[in-house]
């Protein structure tokens, strides 16, 4: 082995090679739960080496030490837990030590290292998990574990000199087994390639962690450490390229509500040998058009001329396909063996099979496009944080493009928009994603939906008598993903519980409210017809508070009425000021009025008000006004985005809490 790089993995193990005495005096100074108030534990060392072959093959030895600094500590740690895929990694427990307080060591059989099926719900891989139980910890102990792996992650979804591989048990999965110990199961699909995404921030108090990859010095490997800095280093010597980056003194990173992603936020390491994008790009396309995901069958055909027979535009054909995918599809992933997760299912599996998870449904889709006579292709994209430059897969879903006559590439997504009058999800706005396609393309965005492609209209007429009864009805009106989540009793439940839904709302509202009637049309499950429009007449017996010549309640429209569709009051707005960017569920326009009738007599006290703010992030307008016996009560509050970044946040805000003010300030009327 050459010098450097038995240096540089050595580094990775330094602590490895002490004794276990030298290491009960490193624990005695690491301090204990008065050094580090709040926190369960402080990690000494997370250190990962790898080892990565011309073939991209890649094996790991990861070492990890923590000290339990509290009862809960102990509790969180008594079992560790691995998690793996057969399919494309091999995983052993090495070493299992447990340094105990009063100076005495302890050491794990590793026999007794359970590998199990991971619990599964939705996909079924046979994803596996490496069980190690300590038993009983207490304060003042610390545990040692040491990890072997050799293979990659998904794209979608050999001795390296310094101690031999341990042998690797037989694993079989859905009756077929798996030679871990034949590396050809464990070389990455784009061969030769390897990239990995190290998150550098921690659950517990850390003094080091590092990571070391040595490369052959034929791999050229870009890479780039995010939001925040680490030390690094590179050693060139005889045919190998050595990589190390370290942290020290590291503190778990303070989160806030409704925060984006960290991987967006905190320190992280991204690194890649592939080229670019567009190199994925190519390959991804590649991949599958080899693997014949999208190759028709006639059943197929037969199924795709019945769907658009009628269909007049190409834009009606499109709709017809994506919605009876997204609707007849069930979202259930069954493994097909190698190749899962990174190559998509043919159509005749999808189509006899009618389930699978995202990639499944998209490859089915764009197999009916094609058959519609359409150019379609499969994305890759990342719900719920950024995607960096640098070209380190990460992903987890998969996505549906097709071309029309416009020569432009068009999203679809048969996964998120099942009974949803979209083609593609908004609640993905703001995304990145990368298509698969014959002419190779760069990292994408998916654009901002308007506010008012996503409306939520409520409008009241009600009337207030002297005991507090109020009587009225109202009428709500929904598009887009708001649409989706009025509509969704009639899409998601049965018809015989579609009453029983609707009386749900008003019981929102009040104890007391009784259902009088329900128009919610002939058909509310067809969502492709029309908006959804319910209207509903109501009787809500002592809803306001009546004292001696006077009244208090609050506006019905604002009082806990289909808050499904208004998620952005569950938002926590108590913080002044924000350090990171935040998310929402979509952008939305929710419009609020009502027209209360009042006993004579009855006046407002504050009977003339209004507000309007205009920010970047969101906007807000909303008044009360009497006029005679009649009340009205108007606001309108405009979100413009889904992610927002830390600047928007005053915006945001003042208008949130514009529309709370008429919940936390109740109406008054005085006689």
């Amino acid at each position: 082995m050459k010098k450097l790089v038995l240096f540089a993995l050595l580094f990775v193990f330094a602590l490895s090679s002490a004794q276990a005495d030298n290491l009960h005096e490193q624990l005695k100074n690491t301090g204990d739960a008065a050094k580090y108030p709040g926190q369960a534990c402080v990690v000494l060392i997370d250190s990962t080496g790898v080892n990565v072959q011309e073939t991209g093959l890649s094996h790991f030895k990861s070492r990890k030490v923590t000290k339990i600094l509290t009862e809960r500590g102990a509790l969180n740690h008594r079992i560790v837990i691995f998690d793996y895929d057969p399919l494309t990694a091999a995983l052993e427990v090495t070493k299992a030590v447990i340094y105990r307080a009063d100076g005495s060591t302890e050491t794990i059989d590793l026999k007794k290292v359970n590998d199990y099926p991971a619990p599964a719900r939705a996909i079924y891989w046979g994803a596996r998990q490496k069980m190690v139980e300590f038993g009983q910890l207490n304060v003042g102990d610390a545990i040692e574990v040491e990890t072997f792996k050799k293979g990659f992650t998904y794209a979608l979804l050999c001795d390296d000199g310094i101690s031999p591989e341990p042998q690797l048990p037989q694993v079989v999965i859905g009756g077929y087994a798996i030679d871990t110990n034949n590396d050809e199961n464990y070389i990455p699909p784009m061969r030769g390639e390897f990239y990995d995404i190290v998150p550098f921030w921690t659950e517990y108090p850390t003094l080091k962690k590092v990571y070391c990859v040595s490369l052959p010095d034929t791999k050229e490997m870009q890479y780039e450490f995010y939001n925040g800095e680490c030390s690094s280093s590179v050693y060139f010597d005889d045919g190998r390229k050595n990589y190390t980056f370290s942290k020290f003194d590291i503190m778990p990173f303070k989160t806030e509500p409704n925060m984006v992603d960290r991987f967006d936020v905190a320190p992280k390491l991204f690194m890649s040998t592939a080229k670019d994008w567009n190199a994925k790009s190519l390959w991804f396309y590649g991949v599958n058009e080899d693997y014949g995901s999208f190759d028709s069958t006639p059943e197929v055909q037969a199924k795709v001329n019945e769907l658009i027979k009628s269909a007049k535009t190409e834009m009606e054909k499109v709709s017809i396909l994506t919605h009876w995918v997204a609707d007849n599809m069930r979202y259930s992933g069954i493994s097909m063996g190698a190749g899962e997760g990174f190559t998509l299912h043919n159509t005749q599996m999808n189509y006899t099979d009618r389930c699978g998870v995202c990639k499944d449904k998209a490859a089915l889709l764009i197999s009916m496009l094609r058959c519609a006579g359409f150019e379609s292709y499969p994305a890759m994209t990342m719900a719920g944080s950024r995607i960096e430059q640098i070209p380190a897969d990460h992903f987890n879903h998969s996505v549906t493009v097709v071309k029309l006559s416009d020569g432009k590439y068009h999203l679809l997504d048969p996964t998120w928009v099942p009974f949803v009058r979209e083609l593609w999800s908004s609640a993905e706005q703001q995304q990145n994603y990368l298509m698969g396609v014959p002419e190779g393309v760069g990292l994408m965005e998916t654009p901002i939906s308007p506010a008012e492609n996503h409306y939520v209209r409520i409008a009241a007429k009600s009337s207030i008598d002297k005991n507090g009864t109020l009587t009225g009805e109202f009428t709500i009106t929904a598009e887009g993903q708001s649409d989706a989540a009025v509509r969704r009793p009639f899409t998601g439940g049965f018809m015989a519980n579609w009453k029983a839904a609707m009386e749900r709302e008003l019981l929102n509202v009040s104890p007391n409210a009784r259902l009088i009637s329900v128009d919610y049309g002939k058909e509310p499950k067809n969502y492709i017809a029309a908006p959804i429009k319910i209207t509903m007449k109501y009787n809500i017996p002592n809803y306001a508070l009546v004292g001696k010549n006077e009244m208090i309640f609050t506006p019905f429209v604002m009082n806990n009425l289909y808050n499904s569709a208004k998620a952005h009051l569950g938002i926590n707005t108590s913080l002044k000021e924000r350090n990171y960017g935040f998310k929402d569920r979509c952008s939305r326009l929710v419009e609020l009025k009502e027209t209360i009738t009042l006993p004579a007599g009855y006046k407002a006290v504050q009977n003339n008000w209004k507000e309007e703010f205009t920010g970047q992030a969101a906007d807000f307008n909303g008044y009360l006004t009497q006029n005679g016996n009649n009340i009205e009560f108007y606001n309108k509050i405009t979100l413009k985005k889904r992610v927002y970044d830390a600047d928007d946040w005053d915006s945001f805000r003042t208008a949130v809490e514009a529309q709370r003010e008429f919940v936390k300030n109740p109406v008054i009327l005085k006689n």
